[in-house]
């Protein structure tokens, strides 16, 4: 009785105070046990918040090039991360801000990207804008500019109206009128586009014109 207890516990110093996992067979039938892992040792982490600011969006966030999750004006996001330094990274369409930062157990960490967003992205809502316009014989030119700065394709649409005067080549006698244009464009998410549309007079000579403006917009 006194060797058995002595082998029972030389087998309890031997082995330490763990829990063996259970026995199983192997495909010969025979009695083996997993052998035991140690967990990983615990990693500290700290806070960090990712804000967009007042601009207006939502975009997706990466930190160390790997997705965390998306920032919009009225959620912020906020990480617990491994100490260290790290990259963060706000996107929208091929437009990307990022900024280096150092992550310490205990002390909250705030990234703002907004000032770069909006120095990129220069609208927070889509726009429309007249960026040129030209007089070539008895028509008007307009470039007009499409800005979509959401995550999503728009397909966006401009009247383009301008009024002008010119001498009516029968009675030489000056006339008032105005003319206008539609002009649209499919924008891709934070991209934009510019598009021309022509703006047709009457038939006459001497044309005075004012600078042509967007009258209605559209957004689908």
């Amino acid at each position: 009785m006194l060797r058995t207890l002595v082998i029972i516990v030389v087998c309890i110093l031997t082995t330490g105070c763990t829990t063996p996992s259970p026995p199983h067979k192997d495909e010969s039938g025979n009695v083996t046990f997993a052998p035991f892992s140690v967990p990983p040792p615990n990693v500290t982490r700290g806070p960090l918040k990712i804000s967009n600011g007042g601009w207006t969006g939502e975009y997706p966030v990466t930190v160390d090039n790997r997705s965390v999750g998306v920032v919009s004006t009225k959620n912020p996001l906020t990480l617990m991360i491994e100490e260290g330094s790290h990259v963060v990274e706000v996107c929208c369409g091929t437009i990307c801000e990022h900024e280096n930062v150092t992550v310490s157990f205990g002390k909250q960490q705030t990234v703002d990207l907004s000032a770069q967003l909006k120095k990129d992205l220069e609208f927070s809502e889509p726009a429309m804008r007249i960026i040129g316009y030209y007089l070539s014989g008895d028509r008007i030119t307009v470039a007009v500019e499409f800005i979509n700065p959401t995550m999503h394709a728009l397909t966006m649409t401009a009247d383009v109206s301008c009024g002008y005067s010119y001498i009516d080549s029968r009675t030489y006698n000056r006339f008032g009128n105005s003319a206008q244009g539609r002009v649209y464009a499919t924008v891709n998410a934070c991209d934009r586009v510019t598009q021309i549309v022509n703006l047709d007079l009457a038939s006459g000579s001497s044309y005075m014109y004012d600078m042509p403006t967007i009258s209605t917009v559209s957004v689908k």
